[in-house]
């Protein structure tokens, strides 16, 4: 990926952090886009740290049609147009469906369907204009396919299930173009947002119960580390990949091959 030019969303953190640096090993240029826009400036600036020859911290919400375009102006002046693309920002509100609220319902999915529609439609469209193709990658969920057995994770399946459902007809739209559009499914990932519901002070004990429960019912017995999710898309927006379109790669620790009885 040496002086390619990578953009990243909900770069921030987690795993979209990890990209960004992983991407920035391999001597990719990034721009690094977060809603709180110190943190993407903190995510660039390490990103320089280990390779990447330029990278630039941007500020988006990815539900906002402007703030998009404007990011990823943006990023075209900072490290010129990009020719992969991971969109990755999410939020998760969970509760039970007869007690949730239309506005939380509207918010998970403006910012995990819609705003994976503006950041590939940005993307696409530079692409096409400029016909020299490129990898674009979104960030689906294993909701997206099974139910989770905690319940009250209705919004956010049914974004994700958007999402990936979208991956492949984008997929299939433009590979006449050299854009290739996949998914990577991440299982349980050790990141703050595994516990983005839970109170402050509960967050570390709860982290702890959720890795006791992980050795317990995932096969590879933990959770994932974001690098390791990272290895994933980063084989996806890379020409190592160059056959892959329309596709979810399961990265999950074999969650989703278990089935749920154990005889």
């Amino acid at each position: 990926m040496r002086d390619r030019s990578v953009l990243v969303t909900g770069a921030g953190s987690g795993i979209g952090r990890a990209v960004s640096l992983a991407c920035a090993r391999r001597g990719a240029n990034l721009a690094v886009l977060d809603i709180d826009g110190d943190a993407a400036e903190v995510v660039a600036r390490e990103s320089e740290a280990v390779g990447a020859p330029r990278a630039v911290g941007i500020a988006c919400d990815v539900a906002a049609e402007d703030s998009v375009r404007s990011a990823f102006d943006a990023a075209a002046q900072a490290i010129g147009i990009p020719g992969a693309t991971f969109a990755n920002a999410g939020i998760e509100i969970d509760g039970p469906l007869h007690e949730f609220e239309l506005e939380s319902w509207r918010r998970v999915l403006d910012v995990n369907l819609v705003g994976a529609f503006l950041t590939c439609r940005e993307a696409v469209r530079r692409l096409v204009e400029t016909a020299s193709g490129g990898s674009i990658v979104c960030t689906s969920s294993p909701s997206a396919f099974v139910g989770f057995a905690g319940g009250g994770n209705s919004a956010y399946a049914a974004s994700k299930g958007g999402l990936s459902a979208f991956v492949r007809s984008a997929a299939l739209d433009y590979a006449s173009h050299g854009i290739r559009v996949n998914a990577v499914v991440p299982g349980a990932t050790d990141t703050a947002m595994l516990v983005s519901g839970v109170a402050a002070g509960s967050r570390a004990a709860t982290m702890e119960r959720i890795r006791t429960s992980a050795s317990e019912q995932i096969p590879l017995g933990r959770l994932a580390r974001p690098d390791e999710v990272a290895a994933a898309v980063v084989w996806l927006l890379s020409d190592d990949s160059s056959y892959v379109t329309g596709t979810n790669l399961v990265c999950d620790g074999g969650l989703m091959a278990k089935s749920a009885n154990d005889f």
